[in-house]
């Protein structure tokens, strides 16, 4: 094995004295003299009679998280040296080209051995080969010394002085991408990856007879060093990145850019650009029942094909090549790939598949945010029309992006007019209440229109009653009229009497059952009331309710509306993003890192103060008027739509 200089370029000396103490190299490996026959070889020589051989050295490479150093083979030339037996074959035929593993093939001494060379093997093979009967032979050597102490084996000629062909691969993460740790080890495991796909594709260009191929770049016996950077990213770099290189606006798998300038006489050569969107990648992955390292593995492979000339776009022909080609250097290094793909020529479709199969453009799965840095770090949600659907429930879609959110760092705080118990017991029905949920009596929230906040460990920060003169005349107004009336006091309702409308609250809207009073004075007298809600008809409400209350409590309380069948009379100067902002001052948290959904007018002032207000398309003209974004229905998923779209 070669001394440090010539093995380390990245490590600093420090560090290699290091990583000598920690991991003692292996025991030296002897070049192999054995030639290669032209099909293990996949390369064509020239017309000289003598072979000449090309090595790799892989070198191993210090963990680095958002700088990772570069991956590098090192490819050595030298002049064969061919046992007796072979040199006649390698004078009789074409000289052979093979770019091999550095040790990993044993180098047998005539002097101590009359039996053939072994017959040639393919160059992956070769390596696992080479280092089983490199073991093999040192253990029948040292047995040899054993029994024959007094017949001293003669030291062997030093080699020529090698010419370096270094192999590098700079592997690198998006910056917008999260630090996540399957990706972070896919990166060291390709900085050895990408140079050994290199060294057997670049091993079978001399030869290569495809028909498809551009054949710009053939031999790179010339140059110092061969180069190639990967970047790891996510489906939103790609897509812009497409969009910028080839005026396509959509997300793919892989894209690869050349760099390469034909007659360009400098010691490096650049072969390119390789992009790999991760999040795509573990789609296909989970799809075709294999890892993401296996994945990402095929496309790099992919990218180093189409940067050396193979296009699988342009014809059935070149298509049907390509694929030859990548299965040839997958099978090579032993690496997951037959029968997993489909075709390259899914590499080029859009991906943009939502949970149910459907194609829905610009809708992120599940699954995805992993690959994304949370752009927020809270999200205030409303309930009724937001979170909930029109059958009052929390659909599938948006459960898993309220825990795909919460498990990537973001807080969820509901804001609703809802009481407390009403928002725990929705959620319950997906998993989403209690200590491990979003919601529970130990959780921050505002409730009831912002009339009612909490804190950390669920501890009440503020609370904001009724005026009881607009109590009185609303109860009284509910009896006269016969309009239900149901009156919040934190987690209890009550009502003068029964009615469908008031159990609805309960049994649909999931609000705490209301308990009747029949007498103004003792349930004025029982609790305090936060506020109000009539239950009307949409009609009945815009008609004679609103117009009513809006002047009968001119100062004393203002009008509220979430619902078109409900109407809320609430104190006056209050509304739920006075109750986002006390909580905010209470967890310190400033509003440019809150983004807001809701669809009601009482979201308003909400979507307002937060950094990014988006109101569901179901929403008020008012509110929508406000909101910087207009988002899906709430039947359509918009709270899911919206996480997935803009808080990463």
């Amino acid at each position: 094995m070669d001394g440090p200089s010539e093995t380390q370029g990245i490590r600093s000396t420090e560090e290699n004295q290091t990583n000598q103490h920690e991991n003692p190299p292996p025991p030296n490996l002897l070049p192999s003299s054995q030639p290669l026959s032209p099909a293990a070889a996949g390369g064509g020589g020239g017309a000289s009679s003598s072979a000449t051989m090309a090595r790799i050295v892989s070198r191993a490479l210090p963990f680095a998280l958002r700088s990772p150093q570069p991956g590098a083979a090192l490819l050595r030339s030298e002049a064969a040296r061919c046992p007796p037996l072979a040199a006649a074959a390698a004078a009789a035929a074409p000289a052979a080209s093979m770019l091999s593993w550095r040790g990993l093939t044993p180098t047998p001494d005539p002097s101590r051995s009359s039996q053939p060379p072994p017959l040639p093997l393919p160059p992956f093979a070769g390596f696992l080969a080479g280092i089983r009967g490199f073991r093999r032979g040192r253990r029948g050597q040292s047995a040899a010394r054993r029994a024959q102490p007094q017949d001293p084996i003669p030291a062997a000629p030093p080699p020529p002085k090698e010419s370096e062909i270094e192999l590098y691969a700079r592997v690198s993460i998006d910056d917008d991408m999260p630090d996540d740790p399957e990706v972070l080890n896919i990166v060291e495991i390709l900085k050895l990856n990408v140079p050994m796909a290199m060294k057997i594709a670049l091993d079978g260009l001399l030869d290569s007879n495809y028909k498809s191929r551009d054949t710009s770049i053939s031999d790179v016996g010339r140059y110092d060093k061969v180069e190639v950077s990967v970047v790891l990213c996510n489906d939103n770099f790609i897509q812009n990145l497409n969009k910028e290189w080839r005026g396509e606006d959509s997300c793919i798998e892989m894209l690869s850019m050349s760099q390469y300038i034909p007659d360009l006489d400098v010691p490096t050569l650049m072969l390119g650009d390789i992009v790999i969107s991760v999040e795509t990648a573990a789609r296909h992955a989970e799809e075709r029942g294999h890892t993401l390292l296996d994945e990402v593995r095929i496309q790099a492979v992919r990218g180093i094909l189409r940067l050396l000339g193979f296009d699988h776009q342009t014809s059935d022909e070149s298509a049907v090549e390509m694929e030859k080609e990548e299965q040839l250097i997958l099978k090579s290094l032993r690496w997951k790939g037959k029968n997993l793909a489909k075709s390259v020529l899914d590499s080029g479709k859009s991906q943009t598949e939502t949970l149910d199969e459907q194609v829905t453009s610009g809708l992120k799965r599940a699954g995805s945010l992993r690959f994304y840095r949370p752009k927020f770090k809270y999200i205030f949600c409303d309930m009724d029309g937001t979170l909930l659907n029109s059958k009052s429930q929390v659909t599938a879609r948006n459960a898993e992006a309220l825990r795909e959110a919460r498990s990537r760092g973001v807080n969820i705080v509901i804001a609703t007019g809802k009481a407390r118990p009403a928002a725990i017991d929705a959620l319950s029905m997906v998993d989403l209440s209690g200590r491990t949920g979003i919601v529970s009596a130990s959780s921050p929230g505002i409730f009831l229109q912002g009339l009612l906040v909490y804190g950390l460990q669920g501890r009440e920060i503020y609370k904001r009653n009724l005026d009881q003169e607009v109590c009185r005349e609303a109860l009284l107004y509910s009896l006269e009229h016969k309009v239900p009336l149901v009156a919040f006091s934190q987690d209890r309702c009550f009502s003068m009497y029964d009615d469908p409308l008031v159990d609805s609250l309960h049994y649909v809207y999931h609000e705490p059952k209301a308990e009747i009073v029949r007498s103004i004075d003792q349930l004025l007298g029982t609790a305090e009331i936060q506020k109000v809600l009539f239950l009307e008809t949409p009609e009945g409400i815009s008609s004679s309710l609103r117009p009513f209350w809006e002047k009968a409590i001119e100062g004393r309380a203002r009008v509220v509306q979430a619902q078109p069948d409900m109407l809320e009379l609430v104190p006056p100067a209050t509304s739920k993003g006075d109750g986002v902002k006390i909580l905010l001052d209470h967890l310190c948290i400033s509003p440019d890192e809150v983004m807001a959904i809701g669809d009601g007018e009482n979201d308003i002032e909400m979507l307002q103060l937060a950094s990014l207000g988006v109101a569901l398309a179901n929403g008020s003209e008012r509110t929508k008027a406000v909101a910087n974004i207009i988002g899906a229905t709430n039947d359509e998923d918009g709270v899911a739509q919206a996480i997935y779209d803009y808080a990463f």
